[in-house]
């Protein structure tokens, strides 16, 4: 009877245990279901951490070699094209070093502005002009380029820019930057007390580029003259405005709304 009653209560306390380990168990089971949860909902945002910071580092990369990448393309394309008028001719006496054509070339172009500089050449060049001016096709070309190359000259009588300059347009408190291209004398108008006629100035505003813009004729005095050579104003222009320095300072004229303003300095923003 004894030995029944001990076998009786082991299997109560074996029914009492069955219940604890199963707890126990899907106790277990839940906590592997939430922690697997987690990783997974952690593992898309680590990777998208990961391609964030991957493809900025990757930008940057591009901002910087880009800029180099094109001027030793440009440079290298430029002194290839230079030393190509010359080098064939070296090519042909057995001579094979690069860039000695491009060296020759040189050397031709600045003693060709030597000899251009002078009576001699000047009347040779007039002559030839005179010549290409005649070709029914050739002479637009010629004129075009020409004026391009103008543009840039050191000869301040022969550029075609003569000097930059800031005009109010369209609006009052809106400026746009021109190049004075010439001037003239508009007669029957009053200026003061005399009927001598008013010097207006020619100014060139571009709009599209550099070859492309609209004709002003303005007043001297409602223009501004900035602290900016030719070069520097086209470019600016070329660039879209992203190499125009914080403050430019007024050499020349009134800085103001409706001309009603001190001389000073006009602030421009720099948007890179």
């Amino acid at each position: 009877m004894a030995g029944r009653e001990r076998e009786r209560e082991r299997d109560k306390d074996q029914l009492l245990l069955i219940p604890v380990a199963a707890d126990r168990a899907a106790a277990t089971a839940a906590a592997a279901g939430g922690h697997e949860e987690e990783t997974s909902s952690l593992l898309p945002a680590f990777s998208r951490v990961i391609r964030s910071w991957a493809w900025k580092k990757f930008m940057t990369g591009c901002v910087i070699l880009l800029p180099i990448a094109i001027t030793f393309y440009t440079t290298w394309w430029f002194i290839r094209v230079v030393d190509g008028f010359f080098s064939p001719i070296y090519i042909h006496l057995g001579i094979n070093v690069f860039g000695l054509g491009f060296a020759t070339s040189i050397t031709f172009i600045f003693l060709a502005g030597v000899f251009m500089s002078s009576w001699l050449g000047a009347s040779l060049l007039g002559l030839g002009e005179l010549f290409i001016k005649k070709t029914p096709l050739v002479r637009h070309i010629y004129s075009a380029s020409k004026q391009i190359s103008a543009a840039i000259s050191p000869d301040q009588s022969s550029r075609a820019f003569k000097e930059v300059v800031i005009i109010r347009h369209p609006r009052i408190g809106e400026y746009a930057l021109g190049f004075i291209t010439s001037t003239l004398t508009l007669r029957g108008v009053a200026d003061g007390r005399r009927r001598r006629g008013r010097e207006l100035a020619c100014v060139y505003v571009p709009t599209n580029n550099l070859y492309l813009g609209d004709i002003f004729l303005m007043s001297r005095a409602d223009v501004i003259v900035p602290d900016l050579s030719v070069r520097e104003a086209i470019e600016i222009v070329l660039s879209g405005g992203m190499s125009v320095p914080h403050i430019i300072s007024a050499v020349e004229g009134v800085v103001g709304l409706g001309g009603h303003g001190r001389p000073g300095a006009i602030r421009v923003a720099r948007y890179l």
